[in-house]
């Protein structure tokens, strides 16, 4: 009876494919049909531009799967692969790949090198490690999201996936961001909740399009330098472990600086009048160019500095300060050059303490 069913199914889906087929469709939607595998009659309809199979038992796609070269969008969710198909990489016009709630463990470098007109990427739900570095390849992707994963780290190259618009991490296993995560100036929404982040890096000020933040459940104890200028709409920070304003005695040690740190200071100093000699001279010197770009400014007197400052924090009402609508009061980090400019009164940094 069973073997009877399986017919009866197979060739339904066979009628229902020869339809497709003598009505030139460019879509075809076989999700949740019991598939253990694609049926070859598919392979025939050469126009499909969207294949939905999610919702599936299957394990492996076939090679013949390469004759669906105008295939735009593939829902593969739901399904029982343990890794992403090889085939894939020759599906050049792919622009919304759908991989959700299968059991990947690995992203091969080879597909993701391939598939250069991606747009969307759905990871989720997945066994994931690692990205691999030739994902910096999906240089049109604008949604990738990989949340509720085993990611630990995320690749450097994200950098380059400069029109990315949303980016879902969340659920995964990170300690940390890169910084060239700023480079994706398009970004809208960031979403990496439920990790494992004790900061988040320096630069964030250059993501002038992000208005939505999600950093939920992490272990940040303040939010980067000039986090308050991004124009945020949402921000949802619960469940971290941010510094409190709690008055406490303190100890202000001899303030000695090293001959790099006054030198640099100098330069720093003269480099931005553009009529001093060290303007038009450092261009020559591309190493030492590139060591003062580490340079920072003081909070208070806004004098340069390059290894050497105060950890400090203020304290950044979300309603009143960055227009969002919530009560809440948040910690942003401040970097200040001396001991003077913190014993200068009028301003509100305080000097962080670990215990």
């Amino acid at each position: 009876m069973e073997t009877c069913g399986e017919d009866r199914c197979v060739l339904q889906m066979a009628e229902f494919v020869v339809r497709a087929s003598y009505g030139k469709a460019t879509s075809l939607n076989l999700s949740s049909k019991k598939l253990k595998e694609v049926p070859q009659c598919v392979f025939s309809l050469t126009s499909l531009s969207v294949l939905l199979l999610n919702n599936n038992c299957i394990t492996a796609l076939p090679s013949q799967l390469t004759s669906l070269q105008h295939l735009a969008e593939l829902n593969l969710g739901n399904n029982a692969l343990k890794e992403i198909p090889a085939v894939l990489r020759h599906l050049e016009s792919l622009k919304k790949l759908y991989l959700f709630s299968n059991q990947i463990t690995a992203v091969s470098p080879e597909v993701m090198g391939a598939l250069r007109n991606l747009v969307v990427l759905n990871l989720n739900h997945n066994q994931i490690q690692r990205l691999p570095p030739e994902i910096k390849s999906l240089r049109k992707l604008r949604h990738l999201s990989v949340l509720d994963n085993n990611l630990e780290e995320v690749p450097a190259e994200l950098g380059h996936l400069t029109k990315l618009s949303e980016m879902n991490l969340t659920s995964n296993r990170l300690s940390r961001l890169p910084e060239q995560l700023y480079q994706c100036r398009g970004l809208t929404k960031l979403h990496v909740a439920r990790n494992q982040l004790t900061s988040l890096p320096e630069g964030i000020g250059a993501l002038e399009k992000l208005q939505v933040l999600d950093v939920a459940g992490n272990k940040l104890s303040m939010f980067p330098v000039e986090f308050h200028l991004v124009p945020l709409k949402e921000l949802h920070c619960e469940g971290n472990r941010f510094v409190h304003c709690e008055p406490m005695p303190s100890t202000q040690d001899a303030e000695v600086l090293a001959l790099k740190e006054l030198v640099a200071r100098f330069v720093l100093w003269e480099n931005r009048n553009k009529f001093s000699l060290i303007q038009r001279m450092l261009p020559h010197y591309p190493h030492l160019t590139a060591l003062l770009a580490n340079g920072s400014c003081c909070a208070v007197c806004l004098r340069p500095f390059l290894t050497t400052w105060l950890e400090c924090v203020h304290f950044v009402s979300l309603r009143k300060d960055m227009r969002i609508k919530s009560s809440l009061t948040i910690p942003v980090r401040a970097l200040l050059c001396s001991y003077k400019c913190f014993n200068t009164e009028g301003h509100s940094y305080y000097g962080v303490a670990i215990r």
